[in-house]
């Protein structure tokens, strides 16, 4: 990339989460294969991220650059509404298929966060259809659920990045969040303790009547802390929610196809949601698309309201490239070569990150599927650390406290093992005097 380049990027370019006056380093990409990122300077990096959790299969993947080459050439796009396309069908189908099997209606969204805007809407006309004035939502503090405004609303409104709305958002109803548990080959290790969920039942019973919907991440709060949960907690929400009859939006987006180590986080607990986010993984990472799924009472409930239909229509809703990349994403799945995969990630992630829990600076580590977390005792620096990263050929990108790992599901054990010793090698220099330069004053 030509200096010139580099300079209008950084003059003029918002990235994710970054100052325009003083942003964090970039670094050019200019090809990906496998798990390696290729920067314009010949370094390959192995991707521990999965771009944002969503390059499940890796890059440049073969049947899923064919998928978007065959559809490319009959129609990149068409409006969804008054038409359809077999794209579109066969992944609703093949949805319906894995996911609950209440749920059988789809709603087809340009990203994770609109799929959660989605499901709000869809909970608030199902009371509005039923003549009920239900409109609050109850979350978890240290919930994450996308950046738009409605995702914002039921973010925690102290600790996520979206505090600096409060005042302009609805102001919804939040719960303690469920305590940390810790997971080994996938089974929690904790006995469940009933008091965990002494907040929620107090919550859902003071506000019953105003509560439209219950929204949660089911087993991992993702980007609100990396906290991993008992699936008991899980399972009582279900249980509270059909005793004061109020609806339960799971958001997997981020957990969904595989990443916890079931398809989807709610089998931990083996429970099934009234409403269901997708997103990230859905199209293997080559497209943005996301779903949100709900029964047929729901559905035909909101039809029966003032405005007869749902009241959500995005332009490139049901986008038949993504669909199709999506369907061949769902096919590689279904060969179940993940599970495998995911139960050997795990094994190596535990194995070689659990030991970093008797470092003084470490708080806690912790391992479930695909997920491996490091939790600082205070907030790395992250253009230090990630300058680090990058020097030992991995992309790592931490957040907070948290120096975390969600690589694709074909990373290699040598691959991974990269990833897990520049983790090691970074927390050794934490260790000693060069702390300073990797922690934020």
């Amino acid at each position: 990339m030509k200096p010139e380049d580099r300079a209008f990027d950084r003059r003029h370019i918002w990235h994710p989460y970054t100052s325009m006056s003083d942003p964090l380093p970039c670094y050019a990409v200019i090809a990906a294969d496998g798990v390696e990122l290729h920067l314009d300077n010949d370094q390959h990096l192995i991707d521990g991220m999965s771009s944002w959790w969503a390059a499940i299969h890796g890059y440049n993947h073969p049947i899923l650059n064919d998928a978007v080459c065959q559809q490319l050439k009959k129609m990149s796009h068409v409006m969804f509404g008054g038409i359809t396309h077999l794209p579109a069908i066969t992944l609703c189908r093949k949805l319906i298929d894995i996911t609950a099997k209440s749920l059988q209606t789809v709603f087809l969204a340009d990203s994770g966060s609109v799929a959660v805007e989605v499901a709000l809407k869809m909970a608030l006309q199902y009371w509005q259809a039923k003549g009920e004035k239900r409109q609050r939502i109850l979350a978890l503090r240290h919930s994450y659920h996308g950046d738009t405004f409605a995702a914002m609303s039921v973010c925690d409104p102290q600790n996520s990045m979206h505090h600096l709305y409060r005042g302009y958002l609805k102001e919804n109803l939040f719960a303690t969040a469920p305590a940390l548990s810790r997971f080994k080959e996938g089974r929690v290790q904790e006995n469940w303790d009933e008091q965990d969920i002494s907040d929620f039942t107090t919550m859902m019973a003071c506000h019953a009547d105003e509560i439209a919907a219950v929204i949660v991440e089911p087993i991992v709060q993702g980007a609100g802390g990396m906290r991993f949960y008992h699936p008991d907690y899980l399972k009582r929400v279900r249980e509270l929610c059909d005793q004061y009859q109020i609806l339960l939006i799971a958001d997997e987006i981020a957990t969904g196809f595989g990443r916890s180590g079931k398809l989807f986080a709610c089998e931990h607990a083996a429970i099934e949601p009234d409403i269901l986010c997708l997103g990230k993984a859905l199209t293997g990472g080559y497209m943005t698309l996301a779903a949100t799924l709900t029964t047929r009472q729901i559905a035909e409930t909101i039809s029966l309201g003032e405005a007869r239909c749902f009241m959500h229509g995005p332009t490139f809703m049901a986008n038949p490239l993504a669909c199709s990349v999506a369907n061949a994403n769902l096919d590689l799945l279904a060969q179940n070569h993940w599970q495998q995969q995911v139960k050997a990630i795990e094994t190596q992630l535990w194995q070689a990150l659990s030991p970093l829990k008797e470092q003084q600076t470490v708080a806690d580590v912790r391992v479930l599927g695909a997920i491996g977390v490091v939790e600082m005792k205070e907030r790395v620096n992250i253009a230090e650390v990630q300058r680090e990263f990058v020097a030992q050929g991995v992309w790592i990108r931490p957040f907070g406290k948290l120096i975390y790992l969600m690589p694709p599901y074909i990373i290699q054990p040598p691959q991974l093992r990269q990833l897990t010793d520049a983790i090691v090698t970074i927390l050794k220099r934490v260790e000693g005097k060069a702390y300073s330069a990797y922690r934020v004053e």
